[in-house]
């Protein structure tokens, strides 16, 4: 006999296993298929940096994971953006909003450690680690079948499935969700650098023809670099010794946070971002890269996921409270309603802002330098374009809400 749950993540990773910490006090059977064995991390839990909005950061702190976090975290008081060969800039300050800072740049390797370290206090979480999802049955008799393999069980049975695996999830592909993707011709290259002048609260983005160079204020007093290059220049700038790709990175940067010292190793993730046609189907849900995936620039990718999982825990914990059923069409259709203000703006901003800058010609650079001008005069413009970097968007989750605690 196959094992019965009221909820299945199918995915360990970032959005997944905050999910799962969510659905902690809700009653509800949980279990979380996660691919990576217990004795090691998933693969998105490296040495990425992680800008968290302040909306994240309460929420993370509502579920008890900010607390867990054992590295220093970097805050973000101020945000200074601007383009090469363009005139004008955005600053923006968190004092002038009554904040402390606007969020918080924490390492991905760490954010995993305190997320296992959350995980493993949660009550009556059944986790299959290993365990690979490998096909989907049909939604019938109140449940939908998950096949697996690589764990103790081969079939689980779910009242909900939630896919939480990822830009290229399987469980999407298996419920038949189209989805459309954009590659940007780029690839981000991800590095630790140390430079002359240590952080101090800023946060860099200095855009290009090629993509964003991002410098983000880490807690251990290195900065945390994001670099945008083309396609076809990527394999040899990566190759570069490290005098070489510190001079790459200083020509593109400039010279706002001195020379550049020291570059730890480099990663690199192609720019592409996928997004499905839909988030619901019968007894199943997308969340986080498996709903929409994101081009890094404005750091918007996990803090839209979390705000999907923070929605869904909230419309379930109230479904369970009524002892209703989790996977309910009512539910499901709320959660796309609730969702979709958020998601569809935050794509059209990360989409038409990766596109706009990125765009070298010569109207387009007027027009951009009078907007980025703009941006830096007038309150009113600021204001808005601040609510939403800071994760206030739509139908705001309540745990991402400071008064939640």
């Amino acid at each position: 006999m196959s094992a019965t749950h009221d909820v299945v993540i199918i995915g360990g990773g970032l959005v997944g296993a905050s999910l799962a910490i969510a659905l902690e006090t809700t009653g509800l059977d949980v279990a979380l298929v996660e691919a990576a064995p217990a004795a090691a991390m998933p693969a998105v839990f490296d040495e990425r940096n992680l800008s968290f909005a302040e909306a994240t950061v309460n929420a993370l702190a509502h579920l008890g994971v900010m607390t867990r976090l054992r590295a220093p975290t970097g805050a973000i008081e101020r945000i200074h953006v601007s383009r090469r060969g363009d005139f004008g800039r955005i600053r923006l300050a968190a004092a002038d909003y009554g904040r402390a800072c606007f969020g918080q740049v924490v390492v991905a390797r760490d954010f995993g450690e305190a997320l296992e370290a959350r995980l493993g206090d949660v009550a009556g979480l059944t986790r299959h680690r290993g365990t690979r999802f490998t096909a989907l049955g049909v939604a019938a008799d109140g449940v939908r079948e998950v096949h697996v393999e690589g764990g103790a069980a081969s079939v689980l049975r779910a009242r909900l499935v939630v896919a939480a695996d990822g830009m290229r999830s399987g469980v999407r592909a298996a419920l038949g969700i189209d989805a459309g993707e954009h590659d940007y011709g780029q690839v981000l290259l991800v590095a630790r650098l140390r430079a002359s002048r240590a952080p101090d609260g800023t946060a860099y983005e200095r855009l290009g023809d090629d993509g964003p160079t991002a410098l983000l204020p880490r807690g251990d007093r290195a900065w945390g670099l994001v670099h945008g290059v083309a396609i076809a220049d990527a394999a040899r700038v990566q190759a570069l010794d490290e005098p070489a790709f510190l001079a790459h990175v200083q020509d593109a940067f400039g010279w706002r946070v001195g020379r550049l010292l020291e570059a730890g190793p480099r990663s690199a993730y192609p720019a592409v971002a996928v997004t499905a046609a839909e988030t619901v189907a019968a007894r199943a849900v997308l969340v986080g890269n498996a709903a929409q995936s994101l081009h890094p620039i404005g750091a918007q990718g996990f803090n839209l996921g979390l705000r999907d999982a923070m929605t869904l825990a909230e419309l379930l914990a109230t479904q369970a409270a009524a002892g209703a059923d989790p996977g309910d069409p009512a539910l499901l259709a709320a959660y796309a309603a609730r969702r979709a203000e958020d998601r569809s703006r935050t794509l059209a901003f990360s989409h038409g802002f990766a596109r706009l800058t990125s765009n070298p010609a010569p109207g387009v650079t007027l027009l951009r330098s009078l907007g980025l001008m703009a941006l830096d005069a007038v309150p009113a413009l600021q204001a808005g374009l601040v609510g939403g970097a800071m994760g206030y968007r739509g139908d705001v989750p309540a745990a991402c809400r400071a008064e939640a605690g």
